[in-house]
């Protein structure tokens, strides 16, 4: 698994370019006599395992797209293509899956079912893998779906469920402001973008703590604000972009409504003009209590009690959550910091790393999972 990932992470792609990764990925399965179809969804691999006997079909799911950062981390293995790193553990993802489909290989005269292998293109951006592939059939007879995130939050060790909420909905938006520019010292003369702009940005900030039922979770970010030049010009534009995230459809629409309201508000008490575009992005992942009591209890004939536990919602994206809308699964967190080994950047940063152990304790969860299913059926029937 090591060796593999540190193949991976010297040769990132990014998402909607993955060219090199899949054929890799699809080689190494069809090295263990998998049926393999490759170019699912466009750039996506799924593998079928079929067991001795009949039984259940169990999919995994594993995503291979890198993101677009220049890395840091001076690892031996460091990404060899500038501006392109592996610094959300894909990498790990996709050696973990392999080397699982390995295992579970040697184990074929045992099982009473199948295990779907699904290798997942463009996670990192929206519109996402997930919706290509499951159209063109890599959910196509699955009974139940599981996967997780090498998480660096988590200290390794330590993995996280949760038996509904887990990542929220991710959603982006733009605000375009047209004003009328002018000199800087005849503001009178002029509808001020910058101004109007900061105002919609404050009043934004509100829609949360004034708008949104307290028990339920929401975010409102304005991560980008452009506009101005010259420092004695008042701006005629500016643009707000940022991101919601929810966890309630209610609570999502609720703020798309108010979020528009506000700048309307704000852009005619000012004469200036607006856009205004919401685009949703991936739902939030909702697993299912029955598929999470069963990756809990697989747990528990491997790993340490007090290092299995019920974790707490984040705020990320992750578009599994098109695969559980249409089966039953779930998606965990397998924790991959290390504060001892310097393993402590969060995702998306260019020294992010992970603790490769927690690739060995993802295959064994996954895999204990899988044979739950697949052994379990063939000894009842037995």
């Amino acid at each position: 698994m090591v060796e593999l990932r540190r193949q991976f992470h010297t040769e990132p792609e990014l998402s909607y370019e993955e060219v090199i990764t899949p054929k890799k990925i699809a080689l190494y399965l069809k090295d263990l006599g998998l049926e393999v179809r490759e170019g699912v969804g466009g750039r996506g691999v799924v593998a079928t395992l079929k067991g001795a006997n009949p039984g259940k079909t169990v999919a995994l799911r594993a995503d291979f797209d890198a993101l677009p950062i220049q890395e840091e981390t001076e690892l031996p293995f460091a990404s060899k293509i500038p501006g392109r790193m592996h610094a959300c553990g894909h990498d790990g993802h996709t050696a973990t899956l392999l080397v699982l489909a390995k295992a579970l290989t040697s184990l074929k005269a045992e099982l009473a079912g199948n295990v779907v292998f699904i290798h997942q293109f463009a996670e990192e951006l929206a519109p996402g893998g997930a919706i290509a592939m499951i159209e063109d059939g890599a959910l196509d007879g699955v009974d139940v779906i599981y996967g997780t995130h090498l998480w660096s939050p988590l200290p390794v060790g330590d993995i996280g469920f949760s038996r509904g909420r887990l990542m929220a909905a991710a959603d982006r938006f733009v605000i375009n402001i047209q004003g009328r520019g002018g000199h800087g010292a005849m503001p009178h003369e002029t509808v001020d973008a910058v101004m109007i702009g900061s105002n919609i940005s404050l009043m934004l900030q509100q829609l949360v703590s004034r708008n949104t039922n307290p028990m339920e979770p929401a975010v409102v970010t304005i991560a980008s604000f452009h506009a101005g030049g010259a420092f004695n010009v008042i701006s005629d534009k500016a643009k707000l972009e940022g991101t919601v995230r929810t966890f309630n459809k209610t609570v999502q629409n609720q703020l798309i409504k108010r979020m528009e309201e506000t700048v309307k508000g704000v852009c005619e008490a000012s004469g200036a003009d607006y856009s205004f575009e919401y685009i949703k992005g991936y739902p939030a992942v909702i697993n299912h209590p029955e598929a999470t009591d069963a990756l809990m209890k697989a747990a528990a004939t491997f790993h340490p009690q007090d290092n299995m536990y019920e974790t707490e919602p984040v705020m990320g994206g992750e578009d599994f959550s098109y695969y559980l809308q249409h089966v039953p699964g779930a998606f965990f967190f397998t924790g991959a910091g290390n504060e001892k080994k310097g393993i402590v950047y969060p995702h998306h940063h260019p020294k992010f790393d992970i603790d490769e152990q927690s690739m060995l304790i993802a295959a064994k969860q996954l895999g204990a999972v899988s044979l739950a299913h697949l052994v379990t059926a063939m000894v009842t029937r037995s």
